[in-house]
């Protein structure tokens, strides 16, 4: 095998159609993006087997979240799983803790903790609570549960660090529901008076609350235009696309402003009978339901 073709064309007339360099380019693209399927499915199936084995809810609402999570924990945030608490560590408070699975698969893909650990997620004397408790496992920076908090601790995060001469930036994952919350305004009123620019929200809109749409209440069209109205940046994104997500979610205010980003999503994205559905919210999946999911996600059948 010789690097250098020029001897075979003389010899067989036969012309290459690519560059080598662009060649390469494309290969290490297309392994790149491979991978990263590879990672999104394998949190989407840890997030359907927690639900499935806890007997527990909100899968819906953690698998809307997936991808978010996945860009954010492989390629956005400043992070190291072997130190999790160092003072100078990107921070991820995640306000829709309903949705727990999704941090805690992503930690375990991450390598915070061994995939093990998700076993014990909703179970009695389990490790992992079905909202969050940030003394249960490594990586989990804030304590969540109630809704319309996390903008609120976020916000100390972000004070904290400024004061503290610290360049970490803080993000916080909301729901679109949760944005009816007058709390969330509050904080977003501090965050913007201060000029917080290391504060970045990202908001899951997937388009369900927890007994309807979002649309009456928090129409998606004016969300923006609410965001840009109490100071804050505001960015769009399709939350299940890897680089418009990257792209959003690194994105530095050329401004002294926070920064929210409005992912669209899909609730139970990734599974059929799943997807912008409403009774994912609350429903958990039975034996052959689990199945199908699984093997939708690329797995296979069996509960090891």
């Amino acid at each position: 095998m010789e690097a250098d073709t020029a001897k075979l064309q003389r010899e067989t007339g036969w012309r290459p159609r690519t560059a080598l360099a662009d060649g390469i380019k494309r290969t290490v693209a297309s392994y790149a993006d491979a991978l990263e399927q590879s990672r999104s499915v394998a949190v989407k199936r840890a997030i359907v087997t927690m639900a499935y084995r806890s007997n527990s809810s909100h899968v819906g609402a953690a698998l809307s979240a997936a991808d978010i999570m996945v860009a954010l924990y492989f390629h956005v945030l400043r992070v190291d799983p072997n130190q999790p608490d160092a003072p100078e560590r990107d921070k991820l408070v995640f306000s829709k803790a309903h949705a727990s699975t999704a941090l805690y698969a992503v930690l375990a893909e991450r390598g915070y903790f061994p995939r093990n650990v998700l076993d014990s997620y909703s179970v009695d004397g389990g490790q992992l609570p079905g909202h969050l408790d940030r003394k249960a496992a490594p990586g989990i920076d804030a304590s969540a549960g109630s809704l319309g908090h996390g903008l609120s601790i976020g916000t100390g995060f972000a004070i904290a660090d400024r004061q503290a001469g610290r360049s970490s930036r803080t993000y916080v994952v909301l729901g679109d529901g949760e944005c009816n919350e007058g709390s969330i305004w509050e904080a977003a009123l501090v965050a913007s008076s201060l000029k917080l620019n290391q504060l970045i929200a990202v908001v899951d809109c997937n388009g369900w609350q927890g007994f309807d749409r979002t649309e009456p209440l928090s129409p998606y069209a004016s969300l923006a235009d609410k965001w840009r109205a109490f100071g804050w940046e505001a960015i769009e994104a399709d939350g299940h696309d890897g680089n418009a997500l990257i792209h959003a979610l690194d994105h530095q205010s050329v401004e002294s402003r926070p920064t929210v980003v409005l992912a669209r999503t899909v609730k139970g994205n990734g599974v059929d009978f799943m997807a912008d559905t409403l009774e994912w919210h609350y429903k958990s999946p039975n034996d052959a339901q689990w199945q199908a999911a699984v093997e939708q996600l690329g797995g296979r059948e069996g509960k090891g």
